[in-house]
């Protein structure tokens, strides 16, 4: 959780610095204000700190996906065996979506394949059960 607060961190960081850099551009180059900052550099930055903060959302999202998935090869590391972690996740699998908690459905843990996919902080539970199937065993 530290590592993915320190990306979302340096990832906000670079959304307001390169808005910033695009709106100085647009205002001086396109617009050719020369006298401090106009209202094109202030729309610009608006409009790129909200492009740039849905790009940075992808970005955080999947390294967190991709967590996911380390947290259950470790899991079935540490248990010596697949099996008990892929139980787990079948189990929770065939709750129906109604019964999680609100917050769980928040988090898109039971959330249907499709382009919000990319915005989802869990991936599918199918997808870890396969990722935990095709994990060689040690």
């Amino acid at each position: 959780m530290v590592t993915l607060t320190l990306i979302q961190g340096v990832v906000n960081t670079f959304v307001i610095f390169l808005a910033r850099v695009v709106g100085y551009i647009v205002d001086t180059v396109v617009l050719r204000n020369e006298r401090g900052f106009g209202i094109g550099y202030y729309l610009t930055v608006l409009v790129a700190e909200i492009i740039f903060g849905v790009l940075a959302t992808i970005i955080v999202a999947t390294f967190s996906r991709r967590r996911e998935f380390r947290a259950d090869a470790g899991s079935a590391q540490l248990l010596g065996s697949r099996e008990p972690m892929i139980m787990a996740l079948a189990r929770l699998g065939n709750i129906e979506p109604g019964d999680l908690p609100k917050s769980a459905q928040m988090a898109g843990i039971t959330a249907r394949p499709s382009v919000s996919s990319l915005f989802r902080s869990h991936p599918p539970i199918e997808a870890r059960i396969a990722a935990l199937q095709n994990r060689p065993v040690r």
